[in-house]
């Protein structure tokens, strides 16, 4: 009976053993994300399919976490410290919101942003090349001076572009200004409607009828939430509607030149699995993403009064069709 209850007594304590090895073995990732639209779900699932193909299954050896602030900031600074109160390896950080968010909560836990238009802008990293800190990340920083080649290339004649944008937000506010520089080299005129939450885009919208020859909308989050609403004014109006995101294309923008935002997950991921094996963010430079993808939706042209050229058609990666 005293050699049983011996042998039951190694027998737990070697489980108990197990199990620690295994706890000490799981590593934890939280990804915080300011709101939930197709851009961005993209980068949370290929963070997540990067993750796996690296060795890091959820559920196995790895502890995922993920939450959405719904466009909110308030609770984007709750998770932020609800998160950093778990400890976890890393916290991913998915547009500038969250991201900037988790700066001011995090101190020690290493932190990768992805999303974010211009870190050094948002006060994230002291420079791209160092960020010098415990932050680092994947940045999609829009190639404006493409952008508008596209935009002339359908309309070689606008002069007058309207963008919506959150001038609360320090990235969209950065994205805007830039904008207005490079349309004013080349003798165009940015018209603005200011949206500080998604229940404003309409309105600012239809500020723009009469006042433009075609919108185009940055990868600002609270325009591209609402999209539709933009798209349903340029529909009614005959104004043609450009994106910097291809996936507001598949919503009913005319044409977009950008990245795949799942492939920029699958980059933020890499990014991750580096910290996870030991690197340092400090000295971690940004990244960014350089191929772009041109996405036209021709009866989305259509429907706003424009044809698209047979050449675009042929030169675009993906030919959205919709007959909404």
């Amino acid at each position: 009976m005293a050699k049983k209850t011996l042998r039951t007594l190694i027998g737990a304590s070697l489980l108990a053993a197990a199990s620690l090895v295994q706890a000490q073995d799981t590593r934890v990732v939280a990804i915080t994300q300011i709101v939930e639209h197709p851009a961005l779900d993209a980068v949370h699932e290929g963070i997540k399919d990067e993750l796996a193909e690296r060795g890091y299954i959820a559920g196995q050896n790895l502890r995922l976490m993920h939450e959405s602030a719904q466009g909110n900031s308030a609770i984007a600074s709750q998770i932020a410290r609800k998160f950093v109160g778990e400890s976890p390896d890393v916290i991913v950080a998915i547009a500038t919101p969250s991201a900037q968010t988790v700066a001011a909560a995090a101190r020690s836990v290493p932190v990768v942003f992805s999303a974010v238009t211009d870190p050094v802008a948002a006060k994230l990293v002291q420079s791209w090349e160092a960020p010098g800190g415990n932050i680092t990340g994947v940045s999609d920083m829009l190639p404006i001076e493409q952008h508008i080649d596209m935009l002339q290339r359908i309309m070689p004649n606008a002069k007058r572009v309207g963008t919506v944008y959150n001038p609360g937000e320090a990235n969209a506010a950065a994205l805007i200004e830039l904008l207005d520089e490079r349309l004013a080299a080349r003798d165009m005129q940015l018209v603005k409607g200011a949206a500080t939450k998604t229940s404003e885009v309409l309105g600012a919208a239809r500020s723009l009828v009469g006042k433009v020859d075609a919108i185009y909308l940055t990868t600002d989050n609270t325009v591209i939430s609402a999209a539709e609403a933009v798209i349903s004014v340029g529909e009614r109006s005959g104004i043609p509607v450009f994106a910097a995101d291809t996936a507001t294309v598949e919503r009913g923008a005319v044409a977009a030149l950008g990245f795949n935002y799942y492939n920029h997950g699958r980059q933020t991921g890499a990014m991750v699995v580096r910290i996870l094996e030991g690197a340092g963010t400090a000295d971690m430079p940004v990244e960014t993403m350089d191929e772009l993808d041109l996405f036209v939706n021709p009866a989305a042209g259509e429907r706003m009064g424009i044809t698209l050229s047979e050449d675009l058609i042929q030169d675009a990666k993906e030919v959205v069709k919709s007959d909404q």
